[in-house]
């Protein structure tokens, strides 16, 4: 959990009525306005810059010995310079006020050297980077300040199409703006925009700079993190994404108690459901799920039964439309429980108990080959390769050239299904590493030595 209790319970209709407080006009007519939400919510929106230092390089015909003493140039201009520059401005929302815990996108302050944190009431403050999440694009940052205001988080598995909210953020640099819509849909995901997608889609207008910012309902709750737009024209369309509060706190929370996220694994490879895929596994009409291609020796989805073939249609109750649901299921699924799943199994629906791990998940081959030191990996939705999650910028890997979302298919011309298949590959072996790479659209080859 937060360092101090963020999570209140979502307030009755009644309470909702009251949020829009009824002021007069010149003739007496009652008139509804956000405004007294809004003067109790925006201190907790907080506008966000940030910059990064880089090295200017001198002309190479400066390094001239003889250039150097025919034009007598002084040694001061033959130094490297370094230059300031601001990165990008965004948002971020203030979710504990007595520790100064800010929640933003990780893509906000991504590269950055300097965070800069400015309030509604003009104090400014730079921010320290707790940890970052770039698969679910969450950030936390910390400020030292005092007398602050913080937003209390919705249950975002209550929200519902329809609700009104309220979009509060710094779009353009501007400085701090609220714009208002409805929830669109909800559960959107495969959009591509992230590695874990579960969006709440909304028409309250969000643009550039809206990013890491406050998507609150008429209570003044906090329901998502402006995330994302669909934008073809360049501008808004009104179909903006943001990230559920739920699914924020579950990052949050992990990455405050142990500076990184670990997610949810049960060892199976699978693959979406096709029109001929559908009649061939016997579903019904309109039925929908997630084909099992493969499962992992001594996984925990071995373990509950899961056998390749299966067609898994919900987890926890909840439907399994695609990967992407499915995917982050079990990803955020809790781990102190069995989980119950239904499965078609040769037309028959079977219920089985999984126990998820998060051992398969987000794990370090730096105590099995030295040369991927301060690499992580993650396993992939389809089970093709894994992912490097994170990567340290002087490590050998990076310097030969590997970078944080590449997928290694192979090494040494061998295979690789998930972090597990990883870790046995190389345990024990030394000598360099010829990896196969998935980067994008391209593949090619790359040596460690």
């Amino acid at each position: 959990m937060f360092r101090t209790a963020l999570i209140t319970l979502m307030l009755g209709l009644g309470s909702m009525a009251n949020a829009a407080l009824p002021l007069a006009d010149s003739q007496g007519q009652e008139l509804p306005t956000l405004a007294p939400m809004l003067e109790r919510v925006n201190p907790a929106v907080v506008n966000i810059a940030t910059y990064s230092t880089r090295r200017v390089g001198v002309n190479p015909l400066l390094n001239d010995p003889f250039f150097q003493r025919f034009f007598n140039i002084p040694r001061q201009q033959l130094q490297p310079q370094q230059r300031r520059s601001q990165n990008s401005a965004g948002s971020g929302v203030i979710v504990d006020a007595a520790e100064g815990t800010i929640v933003t996108n990780f893509h906000v302050i991504k590269g950055a050297d300097e965070i800069q944190i400015q309030l509604t009431d003009g104090r400014s403050y730079e921010a320290t980077l707790i940890g970052a999440d770039p698969e679910v694009d969450i950030a936390v940052l910390d400020i030292e300040a005092q007398s602050l205001t913080q937003l209390d988080l919705r249950d975002s598995d209550q929200v519902r199409v329809g609700d009104f909210v309220v979009a509060i953020g710094n779009p353009f640099g501007l400085g701090q703006t609220i714009t208002t819509g409805v929830v669109s849909a909800l559960g959107r995901s495969g959009l591509g925009i992230e590695g874990y997608e579960n969006f709440i889609q909304t028409d309250a207008s969000i643009n550039p700079g809206n990013s890491g910012g406050a998507l609150v309902d008429l209570n003044g709750q906090l329901v998502g993190i402006n995330t994302a737009i669909i934008a073809p024209g360049g501008g808004n369309v009104g179909i903006g994404f943001a990230i559920p509060s739920n699914m924020m706190r579950q990052v949050a929370d992990q990455i405050l108690e142990q500076g990184s996220v670990s997610r949810g694994q049960i060892g199976i490879s699978i693959q979406e459901i096709t029109p001929d895929l559908q009649s061939a596994f016997k579903m019904r009409n309109g039925e929908s799920g997630v084909l099992v291609t493969g499962v992992s020796d001594d996984s925990p989805a071995q373990q509950a039964g899961l056998q390749p073939g299966d067609v898994i249609i919900s987890v926890d109750g909840k439907a399994t439309p695609d990967i992407g649901q499915l995917r982050n299921q079990i990803a955020f699924a809790p781990t102190d429980r069995s989980v119950p799943l239904r499965v078609l199994r040769d037309g028959q629906r079977i219920d089985l108990q999984v126990r998820v791990s998060r051992s398969y998940t987000n794990e370090t081959a730096e105590d099995v080959h030295p040369l991927l030191e301060g690499a992580r990996f993650d396993n992939t939705p389809d089970g093709r390769g894994v992912r490097v999650v994170s990567l340290a910028p002087d490590s050998r890997a990076a310097l030969a050239g590997l970078e944080i979302e590449d997928r290694i298919l192979s090494i040494n011309r061998q295979r690789i299904n998930n972090v597990g298949e990883l870790r046995s590959m190389l345990a024990g072996r030394r000598g360099e590493l010829l990896l196969q790479i998935q980067r994008g659209r391209s593949a090619f080859y790359l040596v460690l030595r």
